[in-house]
């Protein structure tokens, strides 16, 4: 069996998925396969496997750093918040079911064994399996039946890395309170600690670094600054949706949803130097954008209504008005069309009149499809025509069916059929597939379009090559985080194990 090590944190974001992607790089760099596990993850980012079945990106961002084909066994339970105090709970790939929170605590237990499948079938394949915690260990609520923190390291006999975030401040405060609230063998398990996204002079920092190890009598195995690298994040956390991003040669608006899933569609485009891609939930922010994208989102119903409330709605009908091309995407391409009919329930049920920029009707169901996509861009009309004919690979997630009486924008094959996809209208167009952009062709394509219309010569903007690029930021980060971390004492805490 593997070996195991698990990086936990004191709380949400403080870059635990970013130092198991590290740790998965440094590991897969010294020659070991290696790969990541998170029994239970909670984001609306998530991913489809070759199998057609449903994980979250982020580890699918890990296995890519490990050098190894994502497995829904690396993410066993994926939990897609769908209101406030519910999700809907995907086990293995496939959906259980929705679920309220109270509902969920109550049945996790008889999840475990789920989990430890997924576990140990990795557990044989690698050499090591980097584990990722959930929040905080700390979460004395939570902590009966766990099965994704102190819980899982547990039955993994998985000893622990406990991270803090300095950057929000209190992080010793943090680190010492984590361990004060776990039970003496657990807190037996914390093998090192690790100071996170710290900005400033560490010989400062060093005083504090000393007495939290005197404090906790567990040693710091690392001080990780602040990093600059672009690595697909985890969730709506990400400081990508709140960054201030002025508008550049190419100016793209994406209408930051409610409930918005599968950001990291647009994070190639952030790749281009001279594009400047923007998250937008005011009408005050959108100002004069070259593209408009509605984005995916769990709840497409409730998330159009907030734009009839807040003017976005009115917004990208004015954009769209003067010939400004709008891109939506699963729900946002929902939303672009007449009605929205949910007659099951599935979104609460009922009618609602979509934005009416493409000739389609979205009726909801109970059946999800989950399906790769492999094809080209049909033929196009309006400002994107400079996407026809250019390949296009993704998946779908979505519950529910369009129909469309007009050209299609993509032709895609599944399971050796012919698999028509999405609709445009001038320069409105919409689709189901996610992932639109991971190819450099379509990459271009779009930027070469715009720039067109704007009359700017291509050349000044700059290509990227995708995978290149990924590569590239998968080895800055681990060099980073090698030099900032004692692997040397890593590599001990992980032969000796538990």
């Amino acid at each position: 069996m593997a070996k195991a090590l698990m990086v936990q944190g004191t709380m949400s974001n403080a870059g635990k998925s970013l130092l198991v992607t590290a740790l998965c790089r440094i590991l897969r760099q010294d020659g070991y396969s290696v790969a990541p596990f998170k029994s239970q993850n909670m984001a609306l980012n998530s991913f489809i496997t070759q199998e057609g079945l449903e994980m979250g990106r982020a580890q699918v961002t890990q296995a890519q750093a490990a050098g190894v084909e994502p497995s829904v066994r690396m993410n066993p339970i994926l939990l897609k918040p769908c209101s406030d105090t519910g999700s809907q709970v995907i086990v293995n790939g496939e959906v259980l079911g929705t679920m309220s929170a109270k509902d969920y605590f109550a049945m996790k237990k008889s999840l475990i064994p789920v989990v430890m499948e997924a576990y140990e079938s990795l557990s044989s394949q690698y050499d090591v399996v980097v584990l990722e915690g959930a929040g905080s260990p700390a979460e004395i609520n939570l902590k009966t039946d766990d099965l994704v923190n102190m819980g899982m390291a547990k039955r993994a006999k998985a000893p622990v890395l406990l991270c803090g975030d300095i950057d929000r401040g209190g992080v010793f405060a943090s680190l010492a309170g984590t361990l004060l609230l776990l039970e003496p063998q657990e807190r037996a398990m914390i093998k090192g600690l690790i100071i996170n996204k710290f900005r400033g002079d560490k010989s400062i920092l060093m005083p504090g670094v000393e007495m939290i190890e005197k404090i906790t009598n567990v040693p710091v195995v690392g001080v990780v600054p602040y990093l600059q690298v672009d690595i697909e994040d985890e969730d709506s956390l990400s400081g990508r949706l709140t960054d201030h991003v002025t508008p550049k040669a190419v100016d793209i608006a994406v209408i930051r949803l409610p409930r918005m899933s599968n950001f990291t569609d647009f994070n190639p485009l952030q790749a281009i130097s001279e594009v400047s891609l923007r998250y937008v939930s005011r009408v005050d922010q959108l100002g004069s954008p070259d593209l408009i994208i509605l984005p995916g989102t769990k709840s497409t119903m409730e998330d159009l209504l907030w734009m009839r409330q807040t003017g976005l709605e009115a917004a990208v009908l004015k954009h769209a008005a003067k010939g400004g091309p709008v891109l939506g995407i699963c729900g946002g391409y929902q939303m672009l069309g007449r009605t929205l009919r949910d007659p099951e329930g599935v979104e609460g049920g009922g009618c609602l009149k979509g934005i009416g920029l493409l000739p389609v009707d979205t009726l909801f169901s109970k059946t999800k499809t989950r399906t790769r996509v492999e094809g080209t861009f049909q033929q196009l009309g309006g400002v994107l025509s400079g996407l026809s004919g250019l390949p296009v690979e993704g998946y779908e997630i979505h519950m529910g069916q369009t129909c469309s009486n007009t050209p299609m924008t993509l032709v895609g094959t599944c399971e050796g059929k012919i698999k028509p996809d999405g609709a445009t209208a001038g320069s409105v167009y919409g689709t189901y597939l996610h992932g639109l952009f991971d190819r450099k062709e379509a990459v271009e394509g779009l930027i070469v379009s715009l720039c067109k219309r704007k009359g700017i010569d291509w050349e000044q903007v700059g290509a990227v090559d995708l995978e290149t690029y990924r590569e590239s930021q998968f080895d800055l980060l681990a060099r980073s985080v090698r030099e900032s971390l004692d692997m040397e004492k890593i590599y001990q805490i992980l032969e000796e194990g538990l």
